[in-house]
């Protein structure tokens, strides 16, 4: 049997949360669903716009919105400073947008990372005083941590703003307002927010101050398209703030009202704007938005959001969708390599190990590839460095190996690939498990060892860090210093499960149903479910995929299933019985659909 985690203990209608009993009488499963997720009002479920928290509690808002007032009615040339992902493409998206429609003067300019890196570092202040001599900077995505950018910029005369999310433990930048909900001394309620979703508060807030004044203004709900995919597309939390965004986003793009970029990339994928889903943001939009920043150059994406022209969308559609092909193909060059070194790693006993560390390393001529795992069940993390990886598809490498391993995973590139000398820069994406705060992890190493790390910063479960590569090997000591102080059980994957379903669930009307009952993803997590069923048949697709015809107690037809790369070693053809976790998916084959489970784990049950 599977070792599962119900997520709600409670079977019976008396023992749910009082305001979701009524909601039993219709469907006892989606009441015990909103109680395993912490609903226990129903205005927590409530979606409309009114439901938002007010702009008002964000510090630094009421600041901004005046400078940029003025900045607009004095026809000062305003830059846009983003970010080199999705969030950021949206964010500058709708900043440039935006601020047209209210009458700005307003450009914008995105780091290159593969030149000038993250943030509003001074070189880029530079590129953007000699190619647009702004008289402000507003920064989207970024900027909480950008203490000598703000500096270079106020030489020249220039006021900064800052608009942010990033997670800091230090004093904000001396900038003219920051805008982040997570900057030391706001109380705005919910942290959640992206930096798309900080940027439409600060033009909500402008748009009404200049709605109220009788001067040229927008409607910035109009925009929900670019923030719902901005914040799915970078994990955001799906606090109720964030699922009244997304909510309405989605069901811009599902009626046609959106920007034509989203559908020419909609186009590209084969994918019907009326049948769009909050996961496909994440699946579907944001890798096809974010392979420009990795491969390429964010313009592209940001252009293919800004414009107004159809054939010019499916242009950049195409572009984007080549440049998404091809990081595709890079990527997975390396995540076949790593996973050879993990192997290796975990197999070979003649490496050179470090006892106090728990290091294992491999070295290759020019190369370098380490682990800080011994090779035993005692894992505590994976760190991997090779001279030829691609930067831009780091962060993809290390959530794989992340999810494969259930270890937090960090993978490291050259900054340039032209300069690999123990005083280069190497740049390191991190993803994490639940229990261990990635930064923060980051963060104890650099207290401890002040001279590893020359940059970092990110969230709990995802964050970017620069250090020399000659401090790679001393990197990975000090950072599994920090995971060895961590208890065991963080390390111990915990499987939920929304437990069984009832046999009138097992229909086509409650998949789609339960698709649309709320915006599932992060942390809302989607519905996921378990069972005991009766093996009716079964194949092996492409020698990789297990097919699956299943019988459930009073459910009066067989119930079809796919595991997708299923592992062989668990499964038995002579099985009778077996525990599957599952979701419920909708399978579309010549125009017809039907019910199908997604099985996402799976355990033989034996004969008594």
């Amino acid at each position: 049997m599977l070792n599962l985690t119900p997520r709600y203990t409670s079977t019976r209608v008396d023992e749910l949360p009082t305001a979701l009993q009524p909601l039993a009488a219709q469907s006892l499963t989606l009441a015990r669903l909103y109680a395993g997720r912490g609903i226990t009002e129903p205005d927590e479920l409530e979606t409309g716009l009114a439901g938002l928290l007010p702009a008002e509690m964000l510090h630094g808002v009421t600041e901004a919105v005046r400078l940029l007032d003025i900045a607009i009615d004095d026809g000062q040339r305003i830059l846009i400073v983003g970010d080199f992902d999705c969030d950021g493409a949206t964010s500058t998206a709708l900043m440039m947008r935006a601020l047209t429609k209210m009458g700005a003067v307003v450009d914008f300019l995105v780091p290159d990372r593969f030149k000038y890196g993250y943030g509003l570092t001074p070189e880029i202040v530079e590129l953007g005083i000699e190619t647009y001599r702004p008289d402000m900077i507003v920064t989207v995505d970024n900027g909480i941590s950008s203490h000598e950018g703000v500096a270079r910029a106020q030489a020249d005369g220039i006021i900064v703003i800052i608009t942010d999310h990033h997670l800091t433990t230090k004093q904000t930048p001396p900038a003219e307002a920051v805008v982040n909900p997570n900057q030391l001394g706001c109380d705005f309620t919910s942290k959640a927010l992206v930096g798309v979703g900080v940027a439409f508060y600060v033009l909500g807030r402008l748009a009404k101050l200049r709605r109220e004044a009788g001067k040229s203004t927008v409607q910035v709900s109009q925009y929900l398209d670019l923030v719902a995919l901005g914040t799915i597309a970078d994990v955001g939390v799906l606090d109720k703030n964030n699922r009244i965004l997304v909510h309405h986003g989605l069901n811009a793009i599902r009626q046609g009202r959106c920007c034509l970029g989203i559908l020419a990339l909609l186009e590209q994928a084969g994918r019907d704007p009326k049948q769009l889903h909050a996961q496909d943001f994440g699946f579907v939009l944001g890798p096809r938005i974010n392979a420009a920043g990795r491969m390429d150059n964010m313009r592209i994406g940001i252009e293919c959001l800004l414009t107004e022209d159809w054939s010019t969308a499916q242009r950049l559609a195409q572009e984007l969708e080549q440049l998404n092909r091809t990081r595709r193909q890079v990527e997975g060059e390396m995540r076949t390599q790593a996973d050879s070194i993990v192997a290796a790693l975990a197999v070979e006993t003649d490496n050179d190990i470090d006892e106090a560390s728990d290091v294992i390393i491999q070295s290759k001529p020019d190369k370098k590839a380490v682990s800080s795992t011994k090779p035993d069940t005692a894992k505590r993390s994976i760190v991997l460095y090779q001279d030829d990886w691609h930067q831009g598809v780091i962060g993809i490498v290390a959530g794989r190996l992340k999810e494969s391993h259930y270890l937090p995973s960090i993978v490291f590139a050259p900054a340039d690939v032209e300069r690999i000398g123990n005083d280069d820069a190497i740049k390191g994406s991190a993803r994490s498990i639940a229990g261990v705060h990635v930064r923060d992890a980051i963060e104890q190493v650099a207290e401890r060892y002040p001279e590893l790390i020359t940059h970092f910063g990110g969230h709990a479960m995802a964050a970017g860090l620069t250090i020399k590569r000659g401090n790679f090997d001393g990197f990975v000591t000090a950072f599994n210093e920090v995971m060895a102080e961590m208890n065991d059980d963080v390390f111990a994957e915990q499987k939920f499960t929304d437990g069984a379903l009832q046999a009138s669930d097992f229909s086509l009307w409650f998949a789609e149903h339960l698709a649309d009952a709320s915006i599932w993803g992060h942390g809302f997590a989607p519905p996921i479910f378990d069972g005991i069923f009766e093996v009716l048949s079964f194949k092996v697709l492409k020698d990789k995929h297990l097919k699956l015809s299943l019988r459930y107690p009073d459910v009066q037809y067989p119930i079809e299933a796919i595991y997708f790369n299923f592992d062989s070693d668990v499964w038995d053809y002579r099985a009778e019985q077996v525990h599957l976790l599952f979701q419920l998916d909708i399978n579309e084959w010549n125009g017809k659909k039907s019910l199908q489970l997604m099985v996402k784990d799976l355990a033989i049950v034996e004969k008594t």
